[in-house]
């Protein structure tokens, strides 16, 4: 599919080291997009900026901590000296880390919260000025947050990260009424079961198994196929707001 009105526009995408970020910073800059790529691995986000680059695309490798609000101001300022102002953001950087709420994992809750969450409130909080700007002159301009299907289904020792995601979803509904009037769309995506590095962190054996055997039993959904929906959503017509997306594999009911 085509999305070449993705040309000029300046992207960000939290997450971008790898999985669904990595895959829609590569796909909206094949067509078009500024694209810079916010995280925590630097020497992804290079190896990322240079194929970008080499395919003929634009793109800017900015390392960045999603967690501390002066990173992300930081990021934001660089990003407006290369490219300008956004018109685009994608808040993809997130962390799954499952455990019964009885084991007491306060350290994983903290930065479950602190990344799924607050991390996505410092990345919109600031760049909500570019994207009202890009409103106010009746550009495209596009927040989109990737929660997850754990927001209203109930998972067994997925609690935190559930309630996360759950806020996640919550908070985009709220800013559709304080961004829709500044002509800012506000797209929430709650992907199923997907193909990323999110379950490599789980420590939890048990769980870990578990989330193996249902990749093993279901043909996941692909990083590329979450970037292609995103591209989709962006580039509907202005009027257009495709306010909540949830894409699962075929075979997960």
């Amino acid at each position: 599919m085509s999305y070449d009105n993705l040309a000029g526009r300046t992207a960000i995408v939290t997450g971008a080291a790898s999985g669904m970020g990595a895959a829609t910073a590569r796909l909206l800059a094949a067509h078009g997009a500024r694209v810079a790529l916010l995280a925590r691995r630097t020497d992804r986000l290079d190896d990322l900026a240079a194929k970008i680059t080499a395919d003929g695309g634009q793109a800017l490798a900015v390392t960045t901590d999603v967690t501390a609000p002066a990173s992300v101001r930081a990021a934001a300022a660089r990003v407006r000296e290369t490219f300008g102002g956004a018109d685009l953001v994608v808040n993809a950087a997130g962390v799954m880390l499952p455990n019964p709420v009885a084991a007491g994992r306060s350290d994983e809750w903290a930065r479950m919260i602190d990344t799924n969450l607050s991390g996505a409130l410092h990345v919109i909080d600031a760049f909500r000025a570019d994207l009202a700007a890009a409103g106010a002159a009746h550009r495209p301009a596009d927040l989109v947050n990737i929660s997850s299907i754990g927001a209203h289904l109930s998972f067994p020792d997925y609690a935190v990260y559930g309630a996360t995601k759950a806020a996640l979803t919550h908070l985009s509904e709220i800013l559709r009424t304080e961004f829709g009037p500044l002509g800012v769309r506000v797209t929430n995506i709650e992907p199923g079961l997907t193909g990323t590095e999110l379950g490599d962190h789980i420590d939890n054996v048990s769980l870990a198994a578990q989330l193996d055997g249902m990749h093993a039993a279901i043909p996941a959904l692909t990083s590329e196929d979450v970037a292609d929906l995103i591209a989709f959503t962006v580039t509907r017509p202005a009027r257009v707001n495709l306010r909540q997306l949830i894409v699962l594999p075929t075979a997960q009911s």
